[in-house]
């Protein structure tokens, strides 16, 4: 018996864990469905690569699969989801980015009354400890270490000089007064002198840290089956542990942070959802919401792939395996290095339209020939460069496969079902043809993998069709609002039933425009706020 069980150990769970059990009258227990994530595939920053394309093994991830997309030529997408404490932010590119204030602004316009831009900063500030120091937009105090890179690579300073030499400006801080511009990512990457160089998860940054906190339980490799209720209050948690079957119970509230595709499952499994979707399954109506699983957003991506005489890259080559051992040996002394990279190194905000008020693409520039999610390998060295849409139009679903809680959920992006979302992403690559083509990266291009130059704006929309897919950013199935879809209200309380609540990105009404993994943790630290002023 807990006062609070938190189900879901990544972003939002571990620093709603951390917060919750700083109350050393409360106590916390903590599920989450993979195992520890101390290793070193975890805090090398490379490490990644190993884990990310969940084959020919999945390691630490769930490595989802879509249903086929008529938008993407009938093909299935790929959706890794971090398996571990830490979730996505293990497994992830390591890049902290906010969004647009804009973003914010328009959630608090629509309804959701304490989320604009200015009402969550706060929670921004508080989560983060910025190696450039606090001021107005920074915090230099919190958990999650955030920092400039420890070794770009020369090739990310060539995109840059390529993409100024195109008339796109310059910003230091993609998180600042403006987000447009061309820059180098900062990352959530440890810069104390202890752990230098190694990645600064969530379960880095805030369980780790507190494990030894009286209050708090942390169990892994239970995975949840259901949410327990009494009449239409949240008493407790079923999982799966191995051959046992396990239950724990909360004197206070239930709180799921299973992410976009897992936390709309729980609800469906435990009986709450659209009442069509769970009779067709066999499950009970518990509380009928006919928004849980809707409103799914992603950010589509589509990858330039190039490549270079250059093996100052992430590949795979014999004559580069001294470099290799080098930069393992230098990493592991002073934290900088090769090894230290978060691949995407450079990127960009841009507009599609000068008249835009906002950017609406975003650029990310790999030091790595990272093609199909790392599942197709090409031997030598190169670059990539990766195009998404910031704010796509088309709406998704997450839906159950089947009521058995192993199953993974049914996912449906519908990628490119709305015509706008085609026509942004044909002018973002469009664009980004123009960098890459730009003299300064001239030097370090080999050969093309997939052929840019010269194609006609129809041939482009045939290879988006062939080749694009998520940039791993899934977002809203449990969305927070007043309307009739809405699935948790601006107190993250699912609507309707008692001692329940969802923190994570699944309750974003709209997505960011950037990388999701800060915008999480930044929910996840707002939640407790309202958690504990509502127990109050």
């Amino acid at each position: 018996m807990y006062d609070y069980v938190i189900v879901g150990g990544g972003s939002a769970g571990c620093a709603l864990a951390a917060r919750l059990s700083e109350d050393p009258n409360k106590t916390v227990c903590l599920l989450e469905a993979g195992g520890d994530s101390k290793g070193l595939l975890f805090r090398m920053p490379v490490g990644a690569a190993a884990m990310l394309s969940g084959w020919p093994f999945k390691i630490n991830n769930w490595a989802y699969e879509t249903v086929p997309q008529p938008g993407l030529n009938g093909r299935k997408g790929y959706q890794p989801r971090g398996k571990a404490l830490g979730g996505s932010s293990g497994i992830n590119a390591m890049l902290y980015v906010r969004g647009h204030r804009t973003d914010y602004d328009h959630w608090a316009d629509i309804g959701c009354d304490g989320w604009s831009f200015e009402d969550v900063l706060p929670y921004f500030r508080v989560a983060e400890n910025n190696e450039r120091g606090g001021d107005v937009s920074h915090g230099a105090d919190g958990p999650l270490h955030v920092c400039d890179q420890r070794s770009p690579r020369p090739i990310s300073s060539a995109f840059l000089e390529a993409a100024i030499a195109c008339q796109h400006k310059y910003t230091d801080d993609f998180n600042g007064e403006e987000q447009e511009g061309v820059g180098l990512y900062q990352v959530t990457q440890f810069h104390d002198r202890d752990r230098n160089g190694e990645r600064c998860s969530a379960a880095a940054a805030y369980v780790y840290p507190n494990k030894n906190r009286p209050n708090l339980t942390v169990i892994t490799r239970a995975h949840a089956t259901r949410v327990l209720f009494d009449g239409k209050r949240a008493i407790g948690v079923a999982y799966s542990q191995g051959s046992k079957q396990l239950t724990v119970r909360a004197r206070q509230e239930v709180i799921l942070s299973g992410g976009a595709f897992n936390s709309p499952q729980l609800l469906m499994l435990s009986g709450i959802g659209p009442a069509d979707e769970l009779r067709n399954h066999g499950i009970g109506v518990v509380h009928e919401l006919p928004g849980v699983g809707r409103n799914l957003q992603d950010h589509l991506d589509y990858v330039f792939l190039t490549e270079s005489g250059d093996t100052d890259l992430v590949g795979l080559s014999f004559r580069a395996l001294g470099k290799k051992i080098a930069a393992a040996a230098e990493w592991a002394k002073t934290g900088h290095g090769l090894l230290a990279s978060p691949f995407s190194e450079a990127g960009a905000f841009l507009k599609t339209d000068p008249r835009l008020e906002r950017p609406d693409i975003q650029l990310h520039f790999v030091v790595a020939m990272l093609d199909n999610h790392s599942r197709t390998l090409h031997f030598g060295h190169g670059y990539s460069c990766h195009v998404c849409v910031l704010r796509p139009h088309s709406r998704g679903s997450v839906g159950l496969s089947d009521s058995n809680p192993i199953s993974q959920p049914r996912i449906d992006p519908c990628f490119l079902a709305d015509k706008r979302d085609e026509d942004a992403l044909l002018g973002g690559v469009k664009l980004t043809r123009q960098i890459l083509e730009a003299p300064a990266l001239q030097p370090y291009r080999k050969r093309d993998i997939y052929p840019y130059s010269g194609l006609s704006d129809e041939e482009l929309r045939e290879d988006i069709r062939a080749r694009a897919d998520t940039v791993y950013h899934p977002v809203g199935t449990c969305k927070m609002g007043t309307d009739n879809m809405a699935v948790v209200d601006p107190r993250l309380k699912v609507r309707g039933l008692e001692g329940l609540r969802v923190v994570d990105a699944s309750i974003m009404p709209t997505i960011i425009g950037g990388n999701t993994n800060a915008p999480a943790i930044m929910i996840a630290e707002k939640a407790a706020d309202m958690i504990r002023a509502d127990a109050k």
